[in-house]
Parts: structure tokens; C-alpha cells; sequence
């Protein structure tokens, strides 16, 4: 098989077979695709569902979302995870109202210079909108890609994984791209989805069955080639909840860099002894009152397991009057942490136990 009957194929499978009911696939408006392809960067289409058209009734073009205040955008953002995402695509609606007059641009080349998207991304929204020949190579496609062609050239080494975008751009289609292109990228997303999986992938309805050289040698699983591998690592977090008469959380702005980097939460300590210290500098009379430790329960992020230990700390309403604007702390119920952009295990946390 040549590499443009390869494209032909993947068009014609994802006409039949792939996936055409999704509500980005509906448009190409490059303000969907592109808010889409953000939010399904390491999250599953059926996560998505639900915040892409939550996002879309808060902010239904590019010049609501530049004008919305961070807090707000993370707040809808909380429970999707990897906040970064937020905070880059509010910057990048403020980059698009900025330095583009508010119209996305139409190449990828100038797409990827914008706050968070990346080559791969670049390329899917100039595909899916605009219909430009340029490839993706998100992590599905790689593998649909290293199995295809038997790529066995280790990623972890940037030459190699340079090489593979080549073969990636030799790949796409050549003629009719104005239909062909975005069909084409969907159907590459489509295949490593459904068909080429990590494990035991479906090859004898797979579209590409009969070239495939990983098929036929009956390897697949082999592929990708990766050798550097990121060590999973283990941290306990002690959260101080202190909690006024009111029913009010005392909560604070976590830095702008770091897990759950500008996201409110209650102060994070390494231990008990340091969770302890903490409230008695802040609420010498505290120390009078039960606390109450509740349940410690894991949080587990893509290389790190979070051990959470939330300790209750009764607070009096005369010295719960105390703020700080340093660390942009603020004392807020029930009500109030609904709209703040909370991690999803605090909200579930505040939601389970304080609520």
C-alpha cells in the first residue's frame, strides 16, 4: 500500500465507520475545534460531553472568553484536570482578540505560536477548519502511525520522533483537501481510539489491516518505541480546613505554577505538626476547640499519587474576619466555592463533608 492509497482508506473508513456525531464535528469554527481539542487533551470524548457545551453557554465566542475573568474560566474548568489547559486558553482567546483581531489564523505554522497549542493541536484545528495539509500526531495517531510503518525508532530521542512527522506529513492526503483533510485527521483520531488500541487492537477490521506492517508481523503491542519513562512518585498533603460558625471554609489561591496552580483551596501542609503550627499562628484560640480529622483518601494524578488528610479546625467568627490579600485568601460558603475553580477532589470534599 502507498502512502496515498493509505489516506484514501482512512477516508473512506471514517465516511462509514469513524465517528461523525460529536458536536465539534458539526462546525468549523476554529473557536469549537479549537476549545474541543483542548479539552480532550488527555480526557475521554464522554468527560468532554458535558464541559464543552457548559463552556459554550458561559462563553460562545472567542471575545467572551478573552473577557472573562480567570476565576471564572477555571471554576467551569474544575473537575476536567491538567488546569494548565485552562489557564492557557484563556490566555490564548486574549492572544486571539490581541494580536489577530479576534479571527483565529488560518495556518498551523501561526496557530502554534499561540499560549498552549502545540504542533499536534496546531495541526488538527488547520485541518479541521481550514482544510490545510498539515498532520497531527497526538498519541493515538502515533500509534496507528509507528504500527502502520513499523516504526521502530525509539521517541524518547527528538530526532526520531522529527522523522516520524515527516512520515506523518507524506501520509496525508494530496487531492479533494478540502473534504479529504479533515476527514483524513478524524479518521486517524478514530482508528487509535477504536480500532489500534495500546492493547489487544481490533486488526482484522481495521482499515489498514492488509498493509500493516506491525500486523503482519503480529507485534503490534510493540509500538510506540519509548524508552524514557516518567518514575510515578507518592506525597502526602495535610489540607487545613479551618471552618467559622458560619459554615464558611477559609480558602486561598494556590500559586500560579505547581499542582492546582491558581485554583482555591485550603492551605496544603507536608504534616501534621506543620498543619498544626500554621493554625495556632493564625488562630491562637483555636487550639481550644475539637478538630476533626476526616477520612484521608487518595488523589491520583498522571505521575503522582497525592495522600489527602483533611483536618477541620473550628474557628471563631471574630477571628475568621482575618483575610489576606498576599495569598488571595477569602472565607466562603456553600454558595460561594460553587462558582470559585476548586480541584476536583477539594469540591467533592467540601460538597461531602462541610456542605
Amino acid at each position: 500500500m502507498t502512502f496515498p492509497s493509505i489516506a484514501t482508506a482512512v477516508v473512506q473508513w471514517q465516511a462509514s465507520h469513524g465517528r461523525n456525531h460529536l458536536p465539534w464535528q458539526q462546525t468549523r469554527d476554529p473557536y469549537r475545534v479549537w476549545l474541543s481539542e483542548i479539552m480532550l487533551q488527555q480526557t475521554q470524548v464522554s468527560t468532554v460531553l458535558g464541559y464543552y457545551q457548559r463552556f459554550l453557554d458561559a462563553f460562545p465566542d472567542v471575545a467572551s472568553l478573552a473577557a472573562a475573568p480567570q476565576d471564572a474560566v477555571l471554576a467551569l474548568w474544575s473537575g476536567l484536570g491538567y488546569y494548565s489547559r485552562a489557564r492557557n486558553l484563556h490566555k490564548c482567546a486574549q492572544a486571539v482578540m490581541e494580536l489577530w483581531g479576534g479571527a483565529f489564523p488560518s495556518r498551523a505554522e501561526d496557530l502554534e505560536t499561540l499560549p498552549g497549542i502545540g504542533r499536534s493541536t496546531a495541526g488538527a484545528i488547520a485541518s479541521f477548519c481550514f482544510s490545510e495539509r498539515v498532520p497531527i500526531l497526538d498519541a493515538n495517531v502515533r500509534r496507528v502511525l509507528t504500527r502502520v510503518l513499523a516504526f521502530d525508532a525509539d521517541l524518547a530521542q527528538s530526532r526520531n520522533e522529527k522523522q516520524l512527522w515527516e512520515h506523518a506529513l507524506q501520509l496525508c492526503p494530496t487531492q479533494d483537501l478540502q473534504q479529504a483533510m479533515p476527514r483524513y485527521t478524524q479518521g486517524m483520531m478514530d482508528l487509535g481510539a477504536s480500532i489500534c488500541t495500546p492493547r489487544k487492537p481490533s486488526c482484522l477490521v481495521c482499515p489498514l489491516h492488509s498493509e500493516c506492517r506491525a500486523g503482519r508481523a503480529g507485534n503490534p503491542e510493540n509500538y510506540p518505541v519509548r524508552t524514557r519513562k516518567v518514575k510515578r512518585t507518592a506525597q502526602a498533603w495535610w489540607l487545613l480546613i479551618a471552618m467559622d460558625g458560619l459554615g464558611r471554609v477559609w480558602l486561598q489561591k494556590r500559586p500560579q505554577a505547581g499542582i492546582w496552580a491558581g485554583l482555591y483551596s485550603p492551605p496544603v501542609l507536608d504534616s501534621y505538626e506543620a498543619l498544626q503550627s500554621l493554625a495556632q499562628q493564625r488562630w491562637p484560640q483555636s487550639i481550644a476547640q475539637p478538630w476533626r480529622e476526616l477520612p484521608g483518601f487518595l488523589h491520583v494524578l498522571t505521575h503522582k499519587d497525592l495522600h489527602l488528610h483533611p483536618v477541620v479546625v473550628p474557628v471563631g467568627n471574630a477571628q475568621a474576619a482575618m483575610v489576606s490579600e498576599a495569598d488571595e485568601s477569602c472565607w466562603v460558603d456553600a454558595a460561594g466555592w460553587a462558582d470559585l475553580g476548586l480541584p476536583a477532589p477539594i469540591r467533592k470534599l467540601l460538597d461531602t463533608e462541610l456542605s
